[in-house]
């Protein structure tokens, strides 16, 4: 646990301080967990939030006035936060019916004329639009504070913003040139009437151009902009990143492209208002700082059309997707057969070890460049912190007397792999099979669905959660997030769970998206199920009416425990969805591990996909 005293004194100091004539004072900073692409997972640069708070999910927003810190997180870090926040500050369960909103909780604790002040590059226009209205009303501002006050409390210590170098992807991943996905895009924006699209999101960036990068740990993207017309392509970025072969990928995609610094994009885009008439495409999930450079007249807000083209892969891309998770699903298995032998044989495996040996297993795959996230290596109380991560202190050793969690995922040139799974190599509890069966349930029944073309994610999300719900059981994070095709391993805009969200453009085929219910006993074990699904046509009796039925193709390869299994609280459906698909997993990895001789894994697979 850190201790903030001292940083957030130094910051209340700032607070109080003129800087530039932009303000007396604030009475409250807010502190996003974003950087100034919005990204969920962010550089060592940007991590202000855990700098300030100790809090280092990656969720959450801080807020500090003259007397109070508080610290807004979701339910996937209600456990770690509580653990990581000291006397200074106090938790705000976002989520909960009885949690006020930052706007609503500012307006409702600050006197008259108060200003809060935020860095506008590090907040989305859409999340600063209803906390300012809320401080209108109660006779408050947000102010747009462009000194960021925690870059000057961090001083020399802030580690430099990293600028590693780009490389190309190959159309043998990509699956399509970079003309061909500017081709569509024009379209798109002829059909709204713009003249420029401004793309922010480094994943949109990457996917458009066909380039990967190393600046966030886990994710292939890289810090840049993107400003596409309908003659020019601007780049914003470091030439110094640039890779060797960026010409020739230029000529193999049928593009030319303008480099321009990467600290010009606001510049460039008031220069784009000033020279024509036509509106500009900017999404409201981008910055503050840029959307507000744009007037109310010539904006037009909307997600932008690379983040759906994106979500829905191409053929290449499923293609890529499936083989990476046959490859993966050798490695997952290798490692579950090794370390239940390790334990068995009584060999000391930790929670760090245990991961260490997993990315070592997945190394040595075809096309494998790195973990697609920290790996949540998580036994017994360990496992109940939804986005566990194991450190040295709260390293436990893996044993046959608790339950093991292991959500890991892998970045492949042809795909990005996402998977839990939840074992216990003793005898476990009737409550621990209860509730790892209800979640089973949840997550067969949510992957047999067939439903109409289009509908929203939420509409779903009922039926994974349906079977804990019997028992007033429930979990605390999403369902099904989408995955990137060698990016992000959250992407959007689809998404399955309780919240409704503003861009999600309904289900539609060959999107990728997890399947992951779980059930979490505070301070004892935690429980996850998770599988990616391609989304697939159906064919029911009456096709909603000619608009078109889809439903989930698990593409994960890897047994789920049966031994946890309570069978007689399973259906006949449910019994015959488990065995199939385990005798899918058996008849696509053996053939593999016999060919590579592997005996060990070979028995295992064989006994963990037996029928039930």
């Amino acid at each position: 646990m850190k201790d903030t005293t001292e940083i957030l004194c130094k910051l209340r100091k700032l607070m109080k301080r003129p800087t530039g004539g932009q303000w007396t004072s604030l009475s409250a900073y807010i502190v996003p967990s974003d950087d100034a692409h919005q990204s969920e997972y962010i550089c060592k640069h940007d991590e202000r939030r855990a700098f300030i708070s100790g809090f280092d999910g990656s969720a959450g927003t801080a807020v500090i006035t003259a007397d109070k810190a508080l610290l807004w997180t979701d339910g996937r870090y209600y456990q770690q936060a509580s653990n990581q926040l000291d006397q200074n500050w106090s938790l705000m369960k976002d989520g909960l019916p009885t949690t006020p909103s930052i706007g609503s909780w500012l307006a409702g604790n600050l006197p008259k004329e108060s200003v809060v002040g935020v860095d506008p590059k590090l907040m989305s226009f859409r999340r600063w639009q209803p906390i300012s209205k809320e401080l209108v009303a109660a006779d408050c501002s947000l102010l747009p504070v462009e000194e960021n006050l925690i870059d000057t409390v961090w001083g020399a210590d802030q580690p430099a913003r990293t600028c590693n170098p780009i490389f190309t992807l190959d159309l043998k991943f990509a699956g399509a040139t970079v003309a061909e996905k500017w081709k569509n895009v024009k379209c798109q924006m002829e059909e709204k009437k713009t003249q420029a699209l401004v793309v922010c999101a480094l994943d949109e960036v990457a996917w458009f151009l066909n380039l990967r990068g190393s600046d966030i740990d886990y994710n292939p993207v890289f810090f840049a902009y993107l400003i596409v017309t309908h003659d020019e392509l601007m780049f914003f970025v470091s030439s110094t990143k640039l890779p060797s072969d960026f010409k020739d990928h230029l000529l193999t995609n049928g593009i030319e492209v303008n480099i321009y610094g990467y600290e010009e994009i606001g510049e460039q885009v008031a220069q784009l208002i000033k020279k024509r008439e036509e509106k500009i495409w900017i999404s409201p999930n981008s910055s503050y700082y840029l959307n507000s450079i744009i007037p109310k007249n010539k904006r037009h807000q909307e997600i932008t059309p690379i983040a759906l083209t994106k979500a829905i892969k191409n053929n290449v891309e499923v293609e890529g997707f499936i083989n990476c998770h046959i490859r993966d699903g050798i490695a997952l298995c290798q490692y579950f057969a090794w370390l239940e032998s390790m334990i068995l044989n009584k060999q000391h495996v930790s929670e760090i070890s245990g991961a260490m040996k997993l990315e070592e297993l997945r190394s040595k795959r075809e096309h494998f460049m790195g973990p697609s996230f920290e790996t949540i290596s998580a036994s017994g109380p360990n496992a109940s912190i939804i986005h566990y991560k194991p450190t040295e202190e709260t390293n436990r050793v893996i044993s046959d007397k608790e339950i093991y969690l292991c959500d890991s995922g892998a970045q492949y040139k042809d795909g990005t792999t996402d998977v839990t799974r939840t074992w216990h190599f003793g005898d476990p509890t009737d409550w621990q099979k209860e509730t790892y069966t209800r979640v089973l349930r949840g997550q067969l029944t949510l992957g047999a669905t067939i439903f109409p073309r289009k509908v929203k994610g939420q509409v779903l999300d009922t039926m994974a959660r349906k079977a804990l719900w019997d028992i007033g059981l429930d979990y605390g994070h999403g369902t099904g997030h989408g995955v990137g095709h060698f990016l992000n391993v959250h992407e959007g805009p689809m998404y399955v769970g309780i919240r409704l969200m503003p861009d999600d453009p309904g289900l539609q085929e060959n999107m990728m998206i997890s399947n992951e219910p779980g059930y979490y006993q505070d301070g004892e074990f935690g429980i996850r199920i998770e599988d990616i699904v391609q989304i697939i046509p159906a064919d029911p009796k009456y096709n909603f009416n000619g608009r078109g039925g889809l439903t989930f193709k698990t593409i994960t390869m890897c047994p789920k425990q049966t031994k946890l299994i309570k069978k007689e609280l399973l259906l006949k459906d449910e019994i015959n969805l488990l065995n199939e698909y385990h005798r899918l997993v058996w008849d696509t990895l053996s053939p593999i591990l016999k060919k590579e001789d592997d005996k060990l894994t070979l028995l295992w697979l064989e006994r963990e996909t037996q029928k039930i």
